[in-house]
C-alpha cells in the first residue's frame, strides 16, 4: 500500500490535529519543530512556525507536544527540524529525548548526508543531487528516502514538479528503500500522480492550510488525499 505522510507544526492543537489526520487516513505524521530561519520552508510553514514560536514552542515544549501526540495516535511520528536546534540542545540528547517522547525517526532539513552519520534520520535528496549523493543517502537513510520534488522551498503549487519522474528513476537505480516524494504536493491529483511513481507522498503546506479550518476540515482533506493515493496506478 502506498503511504501517506502529513506534516503538522508543533503547537497546542497538534495532538488533536494529528488524530484528525490519522482518522482521515495518514500513515505517518511529521511534526515540525519551529525555527526562526527555516531555509527550506515556504510562506505557509514559515507562518505556522512563527505562530508556534509566539505560542512558546521551543525545543523542550515541542518534545512535550510530541509525547502528547504519541498518546493520541499509533502511527509513526517523525520530528522535522533544523540542525541549529539540535546543536543548541545537544545532538545525542535530542535523539534520545525524541525517541523517549515517541519519535520513530528524525528529519533534519539542512544537515548534509555526510555530516553526523551517527544520527539516525531520514535523508533527503533533490533533483540537483548527484548520483553519488543519492546512493550515499540511500545507504544511510532511516527507513525511507525523502525525494524533494523541486529545487527551492516548500509550498503549495499548481502543478506537480516535472523533475520528479527523472529523480525517481535515478533514486530507484541507487536505492532499495521506499521512496516518498514531498514539497509541492498540494491536491488529490498531485497525490495520485506522485503515488503512481513513488512508494509514498508527503503533504505539508496544503495540510497546514486545511488545518486552519480545524480538525474536521483537516480530516476531510486528508481523506481526499487518501482516496487519491489508493487510486494510483503504478507507472
Amino acid at each position: 500500500m502506498k503511504r501517506l505522510v502529513v506534516y503538522l507544526m508543533c503547537g497546542g492543537d497538534a495532538p488533536e490535529l494529528a488524530a484528525a489526520a490519522v482518522a482521515g487516513g495518514a500513515d505517518l505524521v511529521e511534526l515540525g519543530f519551529p525555527f526562526s530561519d527555516p531555509l527550506a520552508d515556504g510562506p505557509v510553514i514559515r507562518r505556522a512556525a512563527e505562530r508556534a514560536l509566539a505560542e512558546g514552542m521551543r525545543t523542550r515544549e515541542c518534545l512535550e507536544c510530541l509525547a502528547r501526540t504519541r498518546e493520541r495516535v499509533d502511527v509513526p511520528l517523525v520530528p522535522m527540524t533544523y540542525s541549529a536546534l539540535l546543536e543548541a540542545y545537544g545532538w545525542e540528547q535530542f535523539a534520545e529525548d525524541a525517541r523517549t517522547a515517541g519519535a520513530e525517526s528524525l528529519i533534519v532539513a539542512d544537515l548534509p548526508v555526510d555530516d553526523r552519520p551517527e544520527l539516525r534520520r531520514v535523508q533527503l535528496v533533490a533533483p540537483t543531487s548527484t548520483d553519488d549523493r543519492i546512493r550515499l543517502a540511500a545507504e544511510r537513510t532511516d527507513g525511507w528516502l525523502y525525494l524533494v520534488t523541486v529545487t527551492g522551498t516548500t509550498g503549495a503549487r499548481s502543478d506537480l514538479s516535472a523533475a520528479l519522474p527523472a529523480l525517481v528513476e535515478r533514486a530507484r537505480a541507487a536505492a532499495s528503500v521506499p521512496l516518498y516524494a514531498g514539497f509541492g504536493i498540494s491536491t488529490p491529483d498531485h497525490a495520485r500522480e506522485a503515488a503512481e511513481l513513488c512508494d509514498g507522498i508527503v503533504v505539508g503546506s496544503a495540510a497546514l492550510q486545511a488545518a486552519e479550518g480545524g480538525p474536521r476540515a483537516l480530516e476531510s482533506f486528508v481523506a481526499s488525499l487518501r482516496a487519491a493515493v489508493d487510486a494510483a496506478v503504478p507507472a
